[in-house]
């Protein structure tokens, strides 16, 4: 069992859908944070057509665990802003291999990553820790704290959550528990979706095999 996400909170929900309302409205002093068909309108609508740019106004905060490639290709989400990490270029040689990697990566793997480890600890030469370095297999699983908002998370859902990669697609499944999650996916949800009582800080377990 591995915890992808922890400290989960989301800000700014209220207010953006307040502003949501202001391109139709003279006195903005009427605007209201109340959701109407317009705001579920403007949240549906399709990605990249900028009607639903409100979106961007809703803050969402968590630690997330990933293998390497996953933050590969998470890296290429521009609102999608890792705020700090953990670093194999900086603690690779001390890191436990068999706590770290995901259950893909073999035994046969694993060993081979020990004995590099061992010969960097051995003989602490720049070259020695290149070749460990770059021989650390992508299964390797590095946490990080992120900063994103609705609006990059729909277009993640939209692209991965049917992707090959299990993370990605356990991520989308997450993502369908945050408050009015309907925003971001375009169904209704059935559980609490009241912001107000949305637990702060909550987490997410995923077991690789599922």
């Amino acid at each position: 069992m591995q915890n992808l996400i922890e400290n989960a909170v989301v800000y700014g929900l209220e207010n953006s859908v307040r502003v949501s309302k202001y391109p139709m409205q003279i006195d903005i002093s009427k605007c209201t944070d109340e959701i109407t068909n317009k705001t579920r309108s403007l949240a549906g609508a399709p990605r990249g057509s900028g009607h639903d740019n409100f979106l961007k106004g809703i803050v969402v905060q968590f630690d997330l665990t990933f293998t390497v490639k996953a933050w590969t290709e998470a890296e290429r989400y521009h609102w999608f802003d890792i705020v700090s990490s953990q670093s194999t270029m900086h603690r690779i040689s001390k890191m436990n291999v068999d706590d770290c990697c995901c259950s893909y990566v073999t035994e046969k793997t694993k060993k081979y990553v020990k004995e590099l480890q061992q010969n960097y600890l051995d003989d602490q030469t720049p070259e020695n820790y290149l070749r460990l370095l770059y021989n650390a297999p992508t299964g390797i699983m590095l946490t990080a704290g992120i900063s994103t908002n609705y609006l990059q998370l729909k277009t993640i859902y939209g692209q991965r959550r049917n992707h090959v990669l299990p993370e990605w697609r356990w991520f989308c499944s997450w993502i369908k528990s945050l408050p009015y999650s309907w925003m971001i996916t375009g169904k209704d949800y059935d559980g609490d979706e009241d912001y107000r009582t949305w637990p702060r800080g909550r987490s997410g377990r995923y077991t690789w095999e599922d």
